[in-house]
């Protein structure tokens, strides 16, 4: 099975704020939005949750914390344990620093690559075909068209109306 998809591109991002507003009002469904850069107020506009990759940070500092003071304590008291001016094996304010450090480093990375992973991005990805200009300094509305409830003239005069500076039409396919 085949769907349209109708393609506005806009260089304000207020005009495709409204654009993108009147189309969940009119319960046109809006298959992606794509931006060069963030645009404050669209993921409310376009009902997004909020994500869960703050859970991530905190799970992966949490395991960095652990990794860095276990590491620590292995290496000093159980080990190697060296009797350095009569201080005790396992001082924990000797600890922090580069526990803090790997706290930092593995919540880091676990939140680079969940983010990359659940946007399936990856170095070298190709950008899709007919969306371009979204790399420069546009923004795109893509827009479905499941059935004939809405005419490919109703889609331009959207787009039109709202500052659209070009659009385009493009078939994807699905796969059910």
């Amino acid at each position: 099975m085949s769907h349209r998809l109708h393609i506005g591109f806009f260089d304000d991002e207020h005009a495709l704020l409204d654009a993108a507003r009147e189309c969940r009002q009119r319960e046109i469904p809006i298959s992606d939005v794509v931006s060069p850069y963030p645009v404050h107020g669209l993921d409310d506009v376009l009902g997004i949750k909020r994500s869960r990759l703050p859970w991530i940070t905190l799970i992966g500092g949490a395991i960095g914390l652990a990794i860095g003071l276990g590491f620590q304590y292995w290496s000093t008291a159980g080990n190697w344990p060296i009797n350095v001016g009569g201080k005790p094996f396992d001082s924990l304010p000797a600890f922090i620093p580069v526990a803090f450090e790997m706290t930092i480093l593995i919540g880091g990375l676990s939140t680079v690559f969940f983010l990359f992973m659940r946007s399936c991005l990856w170095p070298g990805k190709k950008v899709d075909d007919g969306l371009e200009l979204t790399t420069d300094n546009c923004h795109a509305l893509v827009l479905e068209q499941k059935d004939a409830a809405f005419l490919e003239s109703d889609f331009d005069d959207l787009f039109k109306r709202h500052g659209a500076v070009e659009s385009r039409q493009a078939m994807t396919e699905v796969k059910l």
